[in-house]
């Protein structure tokens, strides 16, 4: 799928998320690349040159206050109550990290979908949904960062 009015942030985690088992992508709101599996959300980027590049996904419940206080992370907007962060691509989460909270995303919504539906997206059904999670250490300046 094009997109011409793309920026060029994300790129990595937009192909883990293009890549993902039943994995389907949708621009949604305008200007929002959609990541779905089984028809529901698990990752959305907005990419609009001119606009701040950021990424929102589904965290684990224990782990969204721990995210939000990362610098760079903040709850996602119409999204917080159901548990999505959305990360900022200056001062946000990078790399490992954050390839390893889109897998998680994609997990936890996986998880929830019909167990007929997880075998016909080639979801293995009886795989739990436990990826390596990164663990949050204080930095040196008392900032929570997020370490692989």
């Amino acid at each position: 799928m094009a997109h011409p009015r793309r920026a060029p942030d994300f790129e990595p985690q937009r192909a883990l998320a293009a890549a993902l088992p039943g994995a389907t992508e949708d621009i949604k709101w305008g200007a929002d690349l959609v990541y779905s599996v089984g028809g529901k959300m698990f990752c959305v980027f907005l990419l609009e040159v001119g606009r701040a590049a950021t990424c929102s996904l589904k965290v684990d419940d224990e782990r969204f206050l721990e995210l939000t206080g990362v610098p760079g992370v903040v709850p996602a907007p119409y999204l917080a109550r159901a548990k999505w962060v959305q990360v900022g691509r200056i001062h946000g989460l990078e790399g490992a990290d954050l390839d390893a909270l889109v897998r998680r995303s994609h997990a936890l919504v996986a998880s929830r979908l019909t167990k007929k539906l997880q075998r016909d997206i080639g979801i293995d059904a009886g795989e739990p949904a436990t990826p390596h999670r990164p663990a949050a250490k204080p930095g040196p300046h008392g900032e929570r960062t997020v370490k692989a």
